[in-house]
């Protein structure tokens, strides 16, 4: 069976699969013209989205394409085909991104940026910090990242609270809600943690009447989509006190252009999309137990379904 490689860091998953997997044919180029060559004959993809639209956009019709990110925008443009079985990347990302969550969490309660600044000022800065124990957290979005996150918070005491797409009993969230009580909840938690997928009900979300109903004390975490925030409303929210703080690790353009207002704005944190890289060695073992699957016909882990977008 030979399998196609389109990834930035297509040799050490190459090495990767020809070592689990030493009677596979992998394929694979760092030449854009060989690879759409490779691609013509080769009935299964793996790879990240954006260069595997490049090789829809040619024409090569793939059976079943492997995502190596959690989201899969780029495959979802218009005009590209979507008669193939596509999944994305599930169950690697959810410690990865729990740590990324905790840490800046953990660094809101314990003031680290004010106490950095006390340093530069050389002011001794003996303020005790607070726990986050009895703190409640809002995860918006909890599917298989949202519920690893959860997981991770509930040794700390925190309270946690959901938002899916429609209203649910989950176990370790006291609620979750549909979309619609967004509004509600952000107002009652200490964090608003932000995971949702890029899909036309996720566009523009976080606006102006939104930000007006956190807590002025509460943080703000996107490690979602940049396209769920309105970037004028939140620079506006947070200059105005309607929260205390944001950590953007994601936004609608990347890199952010240099004049752009985040770099400047109150209270703000980038990450430069840094929360959760993909581990490649994870990534090959979830892709053999989907070959796998998709040998004997059984479900795939993280089959998309196209109309909903994720």
């Amino acid at each position: 069976m030979r399998v196609l490689i389109a990834e930035q860091d297509h040799p050490l998953y190459a090495q990767l699969l020809n070592d689990a997997a030493p009677d596979l044919e992998v394929l694979t180029s760092g030449d854009s013209a060989e690879l759409s060559r490779l691609a013509a004959d080769c009935p299964i993809w793996l790879g990240q989205p954006d260069l595997l639209a490049t090789l829809l956009r040619q024409g090569h019709q793939p059976q079943w394409l492997q995502s190596t990110w959690a989201g899969i925008t780029p495959l979802l443009a218009e005009g590209l085909p979507r008669d193939y079985r596509l999944t994305r990347a599930v169950g690697i990302f959810g410690q990865v991104m729990a740590e990324f969550v905790l840490t800046y969490m953990l660094g809101h309660e314990r003031e680290v940026l004010a106490r950095l600044v006390s340093q530069v000022e050389r002011k001794w800065d003996s303020r005790t910090g607070q726990s986050l124990a009895g703190r409640k957290a809002l995860i918006v979005g909890t599917g298989d990242i949202g519920r690893s996150v959860a997981e991770f918070l509930v040794p700390f005491g925190v309270k946690l609270y959901g938002i899916a797409s429609t209203a649910r009993e989950q176990a370790p969230f006291i609620e979750v809600a549909g979309l619609d009580q967004l509004g509600r909840l952000v107002g009652e938690v200490d964090y608003v943690i932000n995971l949702l997928p890029n899909t036309p009900n996720t566009h523009d979300l976080y606006d102006a009447a939104l930000f007006k109903q956190f807590k002025p004390t509460g943080l703000f975490i996107n490690v979602g989509r940049g396209v769920a925030v309105v970037d004028a409303d939140l620079v506006e929210a947070l200059k105005e006190g309607h929260l205390a703080g944001a950590v953007i690790d994601v936004c609608r353009q990347e890199p952010l252009p240099q004049r752009h207002p985040f770099w400047t704005a109150w209270g703000l944190l980038l990450t430069g999309h840094s929360s959760a890289p993909t581990s490649p060695s994870m990534m090959v073992e979830l892709f053999l137990e989907n070959l796998r699957a998709y040998k004997a016909k059984q479900a795939l882990r993280g089959e998309v379904d196209f109309e909903r977008g994720y």
